[in-house]
C-alpha cells in the first residue's frame, strides 16, 4: 500500500495508515561492506593508517632528495611499494565511501518506509500505524517525529492521525497534502498536522509616490478587497497618493533589577548620557552588519530600570536581531555594574504585541504618514458621498468617537483590517498587527470646500521581506508581486521601507472607502450583497 495516497474525501473516515504487515521486509540491500573480510572498523583503520603512513614516507624522502640536489625520478625499492600501497589505499577510500554514500540516498525511500527511529538513534522496522500506537500511547511524543522519520510530510500524515485518535473527532476539510513542510521545520510552525487555506484577493492598483502596486490581501471577510479597491480607484483617479517615512527603528526593552532605585538611576544617567553612546554603540551593532543603535531611553519604577534600545535592522522586521544586540550591551554594562540583576531580556516597555503609549508617541518599526487630496468630482461618482459629509462623519467617528471609547491608537475606522490582510498575505506576523494598525485618519475640505484631503498617521509598522513566514512559497509569491521580495542588496533597508508605505497606501484607500460607505449610507446593504452566502454549507459539505 503507498502511503503517499491522496486523503480521503470529506465523507469518508479517514483509513488507518499503513500497518506493518502491509510493509514488505526485504533483506537489506547489499552495502559496500558486505565484502570485506575484516569487520569494517579494522579494514577501514588500516587504509587510514597505511594511506597517511605512506604519505608522510614519501614526503619525508623526497625532501631529501631537494636537499640532496637528487633527481625526484630516481625511486628506490621502498618508495615504489610507497608510491603502489598510497594509489591502492585511496583507491579503496574512495571506492568505499562513494559507494557506499551513493547506496544511502538509493534506500533512502526504502527505509523511511521501513524503520523508525527508537529512543533516540536505533532504527527500528515498524509500519505508520505502529508509529501512531506508539504516539496515542505515549511512548514517542509528538514533537519528535520529523527528527525521527526525517520525512516532514510523513510525520505530518502521522500525527494527523494519531490526533484524531486521541481527541476522537476528525480533520476532515483541513487539507495536508500540497504543502512544503520542510519549509516551515525549525522556524515557523511546530508539529504540524495540515495547513489552513485562506484566499488571496488583488486590490489596485494603488497610485502611491508614482509607482503603481497591486496589493495582496489574505482575508475571509466578504467586501474588504472590494472597499479597498474602490478606495485605490478613487486615489488613482485623483492623482495618486504620497506616503513619507517618518522613522525606522525596532526597539527591545529589557528589565533590569539593583538594590535600591539610587542605584537604577545611576545606570539610567550612564546610558543616556551622549558621551557614552558611541560605546554602546559599538559594543550592539557587533551583532549584526545590518543592526545600527539609534536611541536608548530610560524608564524606572522604584528599583527597576526599563531600557528601550532603538535600532535599525535592514530588510528584516528585526526582533531577534536587535534582541543580540540589547544582550551584547547588557553583558558589556556588566563589567561596570555587577549588582546589576537582568530580570528579562524583554520587559514590554519595547513594546510588542500589545496597545501602547509609548509606540503610539514614539514608534515602533517604520512610522509613515500617507496622504491625498480626492477630487469633489470622484467624492461623488466614485465614492457616491460629498466632501462635507465625509469631513463630518471623520470628526464625530474617528476623532470624537475614539476619544469617547478611551481608544489607544485607534483613531480610525478599521485600518486592522488591511494591515491583517496584507500581513498573512506577506508572512508578516499576524499578532503584530494591534501595534502596527495604530492609525489616526484626518480628513479635510480644502481648495474652497470643493475637494478632500485625507491623511492617515501611523506610527509603528512592523514589517519585514526576510525572516520569518516571508520565505515561504505563497508569501514570497506575494511580496514578489510587490517588487519587495527579499534583502536588497544596493540600498538595504529599503524593500522592508516600500512595504511599509504600500500598507500605509492600502490603509488610505480603505479607510476612505469605508468611510464614505457609512456616509452615503450603503455598509449595511454592500455587507449583505458581498459578506453573506446563499449557499447551503451542508449541501456542500456532503
Amino acid at each position: 500500500m503507498d502511503i503517499r495516497r491522496r486523503p480521503p474525501k470529506p465523507s469518508q473516515p479517514p483509513p488507518p495508515l499503513q500497518s506493518a504487515s502491509a510493509v514488505d521486509h526485504h533483506p537489506s540491500s547489499p552495502k559496500a561492506s558486505d565484502a570485506l573480510p575484516l569487520p569494517l572498523y579494522l579494514t577501514n583503520g588500516i587504509f587510514f593508517t597505511l594511506f597517511f603512513s605512506v604519505a608522510y614516507f614519501l614526503l619525508h624522502r623526497w625532501g631529501d632528495k631537494i636537499r640532496n640536489s637528487t633527481p625526484l625520478h630516481i625511486l628506490t625499492f621502498s618508495e615504489i611499494a610507497a608510491i603502489l600501497c598510497l594509489i591502492a589505499s585511496f583507491i579503496y577510500l574512495l571506492c568505499f565511501f562513494g559507494i557506499d554514500f551513493v547506496q544511502s540516498f538509493i534506500s533512502k525511500p526504502e527505509e523511511h518506509q521501513q524503520f523508525i527511529l527508537h529512543g533516540d538513534r536505533t532504527p527500528i522496522a515498524a509500519g505508520d500505524e505502529e508509529i501512531v500506537d506508539g504516539v496515542v500511547s505515549g511512548e514517542i511524543p509528538l514533537y519528535s517525529l520529523e527528527s525521527r522519520l526525517g520525512d516532514c510530510l510523513r510525520a505530518a500524515r502521522i500525527r494527523r492521525e494519531a490526533v484524531q485518535r486521541l481527541v476522537g473527532r476528525g480533520l476532515e476539510g483541513l487539507p495536508v497534502e500540497g504543502f512544503d513542510y520542510d519549509s516551515i521545520l525549525g522556524q515557523c510552525c511546530e508539529m504540524p498536522v495540515g495547513y489552513v487555506q485562506i484566499p488571496v484577493g488583488i486590490a489596485g492598483p494603488l497610485l502611491l509616490n508614482g509607482g503603481e502596486y497591486s496589493v495582496p490581501m489574505a482575508t475571509t471577510e466578504g467586501c474588504l478587497v472590494a472597499s479597498t479597491n474602490r478606495g485605490c480607484k478613487a486615489i488613482y483617479a485623483s492623482g495618486g497618493a504620497t506616503c513619507v517615512l517618518l522613522r525606522d527603528a525596532m526597539t527591545r526593552a529589557p528589565v533590569v533589577r539593583f538594590s535600591s532605585a539610587k542605584r537604577a538611576a545611576e545606570l539610567k544617567f550612564f546610558l543616556e548620557d551622549p558621551l557614552h553612546f558611541d560605546a554602546l554603540s559599538v559594543v550592539f551593532n557587533k551583532s549584526s552588519r545590518f543592526a545600527r543603535l539609534q536611541n536608548i531611553q530610560c524608564a524606572i519604577a522604584g528599583k527597576n530600570l526599563y531600557i528601550r534600545f532603538s535600532c535599525s535592522t535592514g530588510d528584516a522586521m528585526g526582533m531577534n536581531m536587535v534582541s543580540k544586540g540589547v544582550q551584547n550591551v547588557l553583558d558589556f554594562l556588566q563589567n561596570d555594574f555587577p549588582d546589576m540583576d537582568v530580570i528579562g531580556i524583554s520587559g514590554n516597555y519595547c513594546s510588542d504585541k500589545k496597545p501602547s503609549a509609548v509606540n503610539w508617541i514614539e514608534g515602533r518599526g517604520k512610522s509613515v504618514v500617507c496622504e491625498a487630496v480626492i477630487t469633489g468630482d470622484v467624492v461623488s461618482k466614485v465614492l457616491k458621498t460629498t466632501v462635507p459629509s465625509l469631513v463630518e462623519l471623520n470628526m464625530l467617528k474617528n476623532l470624537t468617537g475614539s476619544a469617547v471609547a478611551g481608544a489607544l491608537g485607534g483613531f480610525n475606522a478599521h485600518a486592522a483590517n488591511i494591515v491583517s490582510a496584507i500581513f498573512i498575505a506577506t508572512g508578516q506576523d499576524p499578532a503584530q498587527n494591534i501595534e502596527s494598525s495604530h492609525c489616526i485618519t484626518m480628513m479635510e475640505a480644502i481648495n474652497g470646500g470643493k475637494d478632500l484631503h485625507i491623511s492617515v498617521t501611523m506610527p509603528s509598522i512592523e514589517v519585514g521581506t526576510v525572516g520569518g513566514g516571508t520565505q515561504l512559497a505563497s508569501q514570497s509569491a506575494c511580496l514578489n508581486l510587490l517588487g519587495v521580495k527579499g534583502a536588497n542588496k544596493e540600498s538595504p533597508g529599503s524593500n522592508a521601507r516600500l512595504l511599509a508605505t504600500i500598507v500605509a497606501g492600502a490603509v488610505l484607500a480603505g479607510e476612505l472607502s469605508l468611510m464614505s460607505a457609512i456616509s452615503a449610507g450603503q455598509l449595511v446593504k454592500s455587507h449583505m450583497k458581498y459578506n453573506r452566502s446563499s449557499r447551503d454549507i451542508a449541501k456542500i459539505g456532503s
